[in-house]
């Protein structure tokens, strides 16, 4: 196969669609937050499948039938007034510097080939702790962008994250923004160790304020619920070993 393979699964007519990414990375976030729309929106139609070399060479397995791995998207006509979406998501990223850009140039092509002018990337912004409550923090290709964000709670943060956005997520920005479109990376806050449905919830509600669509979350409250008590655990695992260790120090000391 070719380093790149689009495949055009169904032709679809959308209404001023916007390309939304959700790639696996930090927490999940942005993963979680597309197939959780791709979960609501029940009436999404798989549109594109996206083949690299630069993925990892292995295929999935579904009740013993397998696929090459792949980036897919799909179409969501969305009720009322607001735009149609076009939501990425898939199973891996690229492995190499040199496919992270490939593959953002080719999901760009596919945006680009439904006349696509709104790029959101999602994902997760690490705070090395537990968050309560995460707030999202946003990135732009545009200045102009800012305002509205900031009206719907969106946060711009001096310095953060930190060292900047990387793969598909940063360059859908970067390289989307050289294209002419209105590029817009939201991260929600999370630790960074567990997958955050509750982070992802965040970012969605941003995406609601911003594209006036509705979803609900009572699949994503469940998964943040049950996460909440695997961190619970953690902790109380890691104070039972910092107790020993406390013990210890103490009986080595006297």
């Amino acid at each position: 196969m070719d380093d790149i393979e689009i495949e055009t699964v169904e032709e679809v007519s959308l209404s001023d669609p916007v390309f939304i990414e959700g790639l696996p990375g930090v927490g999940n976030v942005g993963k979680l937050a597309v197939e959780h729309l791709l979960e609501e929106f029940e009436e999404s139609t798989l549109v594109r499948r996206i083949y690299a070399d630069v993925f990892p060479p292995q295929v999935s397995i579904d009740d013993g039938v397998t696929e090459l791995t792949h980036a897919a998207v799909y179409a969501v006509e969305t009720p009322g007034e607001g735009p149609d979406l076009l939501l990425l998501t898939g199973d891996h990223q690229a492995q190499s510097n040199e496919g992270h850009y490939h593959l953002t140039d080719a999901f760009l092509d596919v945006a680009e080939s439904f006349d696509v002018e709104q790029v959101f990337a999602l994902g997760g912004v690490p705070t090395g702790e537990l968050v309560d409550e995460p707030s999202v923090l946003g990135a732009v290709a545009n200045a102009s962008q800012r305002d509205e964000l900031e009206d719907a709670g969106v946060e711009f943060r001096e310095g953060e994250p930190a060292g900047g956005i990387v793969g598909v997520s940063g360059l859908l920005l970067g390289l989307g923004g050289r294209r002419g479109l209105d590029a817009t990376c939201l991260m929600g806050e999370t630790s960074g160790y567990l997958v955050d449905p509750q982070s992802a919830q965040v970012v969605i509600e941003v995406l609601q304020d911003r594209l006036d669509f509705s979803v609900g979350f009572e699949s994503l409250e469940e998964r943040a619920e049950e996460m909440k008590e695997v961190a619970a655990k953690i902790q109380e695992m890691q104070q039972q070993q910092q107790g020993i260790a406390s013990d210890d120090d103490l009986r080595y000391i006297g």
